[in-house]
């Protein structure tokens, strides 16, 4: 019996490992595959070309990444047109966008199927490799390889490569508002990147119920689905949008989004290049096209709405799970009536005992309390240790992975050690009060999150796990780890997905779910003689991996550091300062805010993640040229006062940000583009970001209440401080990298304009 004991336990680590294991497929090199068949070979290549440099809207590569699809495209014997327009989307980001299109005629009528990518990277450094050079080189060699089978598909198949998406969805929102070719769509298929490597999630966008999309995924059948429909409900509650946000909001338009999230690390920055692209990632990209791509080109896309939500979830052999809505309460009513039944029989045979019932709910508590507290409070922790790793805007350190098994083993040990103390309660007495709990956490989600229902799958091996300890002494423990299977199959990945994709300070999850999941696995475990041993062996296993996180906390060229260096010129002061985004300088930045270094005295330039600017000093003057503002027209017009202004670099730019002191702007125009009344009515000071390409002006029509007094304050931006002659900036060493999501690297000018 303890030999099975022990073989059982080494089946359900092995469950553990499958269940990241046979999530996507192993790359293996296939370039010499058939030519109608994917090469994930030949796909690097094109990732290879469009990453070879920045090629964020206006940098000299974006021009080159452009040129490149578009080429490709046409060895393909694919008619190519660009669309080119200034959108300004929903989030007051103007930008003069170029999307790159071509059609492939089906024999049918119906609507057409969008293959959907963008080839911008986000500004200023990263090279887009991941996000999105690998949704662009899917696409390509996904088409090349249908192509080659020279089969006429029924459906027409659309090929839209948007730009400007880092700057606000901005292609995506100029093709679905002035395309005529978007009324023809009937599915979007979206391949996109949130990080380097990790499995791609299948995250579905549409208004209405998700049912016909569901069962027509499963129809199409990708041979590696990962996806759940609690990740979706996540996802809706994020404010991360993808262009195919934009065809459900503007086009009521439905589709799949293909997102690979981990080693977030990367995401945005330097290190977004074609080396660090995993490439069973790119590979499982690609094993979703096909299958969908085959599908869909032949399918009816005229009727994928549904009024009708389904659960969802993927499951090691099954691929796809799913059911509707309908099922919720009666799967949680069942589950209740066994759970009453199941206490009935046992205390009737004498089983469960209402004393021990109640020691029971001991362990629970002191393991979910311990471990809840434990993670909610690491990234504070891990924060005050290193205070360098502040500077990961991402919130996911490069020892990440790391940290994530250290606070996993540190839960196991409080499980196992817990449950060891309370060796002496029976088993069945053990198991109502995990029961209890997942039958509260079942009916909580049935209520207010409806897309982890499937929750509920996992707790009815618990329960049987229980009929099976009510009336066996000794149950096979080859049996109970059976039960456990799903709850070790469907977790799993969750301990790891959930820190990997919000960032370290969610590590509360990790570590919430890796004691829930003890819990279903709590029939099997609760009959092992070992509890003690092996809780100590986690605990070895806990400062084994501290001490790998700590060694692997260290920057180098490997793990470069965040860092950031801005020259700021105010006009209106005739003040300069050198200003940085770091918590802790690095020697480079350091030796320009040295000692004299201070805290700002007011916020400035917007950034994502509410980054403010950390530390700024005295900087010698250069002769920095603000913008030459021509006011066209200022007029009063019934009880509005309309302003024109056309603002002109007299210096090579990459941005141009307007602020606005907090009066009603009743609607804005900049450069013939109408912002939305939305975004004006809730803004705060920001009015508009224009990305400028080619040094193009920026026209900005206002009207706003005739007794306001208007204040403009221009925040002018060129990323070329590291290249500008008239300052000697060393190149940054290579244990650093720009820090993503700020202005950086930049030559910052400021003017307030006044209008009484």
């Amino acid at each position: 019996m303890k030999f099975s004991r022990t073989l059982a336990l080494i089946l359900l680590f092995f469950a553990v490992y499958w269940s990241f294991k046979s999530l996507m497929p192993s790359y293996k090199p296939n370039k010499e595959v058939s030519l109608q068949s994917f090469s994930t070979d030949r796909a690097l290549t094109h990732v290879e070309q469009l990453s070879k440099e920045p090629h964020a809207v206006g940098f000299p590569g974006h021009e080159r990444a452009k040129s490149y699809i578009i080429s490709e495209l046409k060895k393909m014997g694919l008619e190519t047109i660009t669309q080119e327009g200034y959108t300004a989307g929903d989030w007051g980001n103007l930008s003069r966008a170029t999307n790159i299109l071509a059609r492939i005629e089906g024999s049918g009528n119906g609507k057409a199927l969008l293959l959907l990518s963008h080839y911008d990277s986000s500004p200023h450094s990263s090279h887009g490799a991941s996000d999105a050079g690998s949704g662009v080189a899917t696409i390509l060699e996904g088409i090349r390889a249908f192509l080659s089978e020279n089969k006429v598909p029924k459906n027409d198949i659309i090929i839209l490569i948007t730009d400007a998406e880092e700057l606000g969805l901005n292609g995506a929102d100029l093709f679905v508002n002035k395309h005529p070719w978007a009324k023809d769509v009937g599915l979007a298929l979206n391949f996109e990147a949130r990080g380097s490597g990790g499995p791609s999630y299948m995250l579905i966008e549409t208004n209405r119920g998700n049912g016909t999309l569901i069962k027509e995924f499963k129809k199409a059948n990708p041979k590696y689905p990962v996806a759940n429909s609690l990740a979706y409900s996540i996802y809706k509650m994020l404010p991360n949008d993808t262009d195919l946000t934009v065809f459900r909001e503007d086009g009521d338009i439905e589709g799949f989004n293909f997102a690979f999230i981990d080693d977030h690390f990367d995401y945005h920055t330097a290190l977004d290049n074609y080396e660090r692209l995993d490439r069973n990632t790119l590979a499982h990209q690609g094993s979703y096209l096909m299958p969908l791509l085959a599908y869909f080109s032949n399918a009816d896309l005229n009727n994928l709405k549904s009024l009708n939500d389904e659960v969802y979830y993927n499951l090691p052999f099954y691929n796809m799970v799913s059911y509707p809505f309908e099922w919720i309460w009666p799967m949680f009513g069942v589950a209740v009536l066994a759970f009453v039944l199941l206490l009935f029989s046992g205390f009737k045979k004498k089983k469960l005992n209402t004393k021990d019932i109640f020691k029971g709910f001991v362990p629970v508590l002191i393991t979910l309390i311990v471990n809840g507290l434990v993670g909610y409070f690491c990234w504070s922790v891990i924060t005050w240790w290193y205070p360098s790793f502040k500077d990961m805007l991402h919130g996911f350190t490069y020892n990440g992975h790391t940290y994530i098994a250290v606070y996993v083993m540190f839960s196991l040990f409080v499980c196992f050690y817990t449950y060891h103390k309370f060796r002496k309660t029976s088993t069945p007495n053990l198991l109502v009060a995990p029961l209890f709990i997942w039958l509260l956490i079942c009916g909580l989600v049935a209520h207010y999150l409806k897309g982890a229902s499937f929750f509920i799958v996992p707790l009815f091996g618990l329960l049987a796990g229980l009929l099976v300890t009510i009336n066996q002494e000794k149950p096979n423990p080859f049996l109970m780890v059976f039960l456990a299977l799903p709850a070790v199959l469907i977790y799993s990945p969750f301990i790891k997905m959930f820190p990997v994709g919000l960032g370290l300070k969610m590590m509360v999850a990790a570590t919430l779910f890796t004691t829930l999941l003890f819990f279903l696995a709590l029939p099997f475990f609760g009959q092992l003689k070992s509890k003690g041993r092996l809780a100590y062996l986690f605990l070895f296993l806990f400062f084994a991996f501290g001490i790998s996180s700590h060694i692997q906390s260290d920057f180098n060229e490997e793990r470069p550091k965040p860092s950031s260096l801005l020259y700021v010129y105010n006009a209106d002061t005739d003040s300069t300062l050198w200003a940085t985004y770091d918590n802790v300088l690095i020697d480079w930045n350091g030796q320009f805010l040295g000692d004299g270094k201070r805290k700002p005295e007011a916020e400035t330039i917007s950034s994502k993640y509410r980054t403010n600017l950390n530390y700024v000093a005295n900087a010698p003057k250069k002769d920095i040229k603000t913008p030459y503002i021509d006011t066209v027209m200022d007029t009063i017009i019934g009880e509005n006062r309309v302003i024109e202004l056309c603002i002109t670099p007299k210096r090579d730019v990459n941005r141009l940000e307007v602020f606005t002191n907090p009066i009603d702007i009743t609607s804005a125009k900049v450069n013939q583009i109408a912002l939305s009344p939305y975004f004006l009515e809730n803004r705060k000071s920001r009015l508009v970001t224009h990305y400028i390409t080619n040094n193009d002006f920026t026209e900005l029509q206002l009207e706003f209440p005739k007794d306001s007094i208007l204040e403009l304050t221009l925040y002018e931006a060129s990323n070329n401080l590291l290249t500008h002659p008239d300052f000697s900036i060393p190149e940054r060493p290579k244990n650093s990298i720009p820090m993503p999501f700020v202005l950086n690297d930049a030559i910052l000018s400021i003017k307030t304009l006044r209008f009484d």
